[in-house]
């Protein structure tokens, strides 16, 4: 089985038996007795279940964004984080639950950042912009949206997602060609 298949079958695996037990009861044995692989196998691959969580969410989370990075794409984008996370409820809410916030944190952070750090990059090509500046406003949307997400999570994701990236898109229309601009202005005035 090649490097890339053994790690879908483990993931396929985890999201199975997620449907039966919680993640801190689940334990290396079932997994590799699931998919039928080896325990080095398991190993070569992930340090511990925990580490299978974590490139699960990212895995999942870097297909629902395939090619939705840009200015004119990122609602489409957004609203694939929230679809992603949705279809794999019993997954997300597991996690959320038995690991930490923190973890489920991490990965809508990595997600979030990097749709809306390819907006930025893209808005703010010609103009006077330093990485340092772009990254700041990068973290600084990030918070809002995983904030907002968060809540939808800890709520039991009953809330219609798809209201909730309207929202968002009604409160974020053109912001953040308005902070690059900002950015750009406060140096002429410096």
């Amino acid at each position: 089985m090649p490097n890339n298949s053994t790690k879908l079958a483990l993931e396929a695996s985890l999201k199975n038996l997620l449907l039966k037990k919680p993640v801190d009861k689940i334990t290396i044995t079932d997994l590799t007795n699931d998919c039928g692989i080896t325990r080095m196998a398991f190993y070569y691959h992930f340090k511990d279940i925990y580490d299978l969580v974590e490139w699960s969410c990212y895995e999942d989370a870097s297909k629902a964004l395939h090619g939705k990075k840009t200015y004119e794409t990122w609602q489409e984008g957004l609203m694939q984080i929230f679809e992603a996370v949705m279809e794999n409820k019993p997954f997300i809410m597991n996690v959320y639950h038995a690991l930490s916030r923190e973890q489920i944190e991490n990965y809508l952070f990595r997600l979030t950042r990097d749709l809306i750090m390819n907006v930025i990059k893209e808005c703010s090509k010609g103009m006077n912009i330093t990485a340092s500046e772009q990254s700041f406003i990068a973290d600084f949307y990030k918070y809002s949206f995983v904030g907002v997400m968060l809540d939808w999570i800890k709520k039991g994701m009953k809330e219609n997602y798809h209201e909730i990236v309207n929202d968002i898109c009604i409160t974020m229309s053109g912001n953040i060609k308005n902070s690059l601009q900002n950015f750009a202005d406060s140096k002429k005035t410096a």
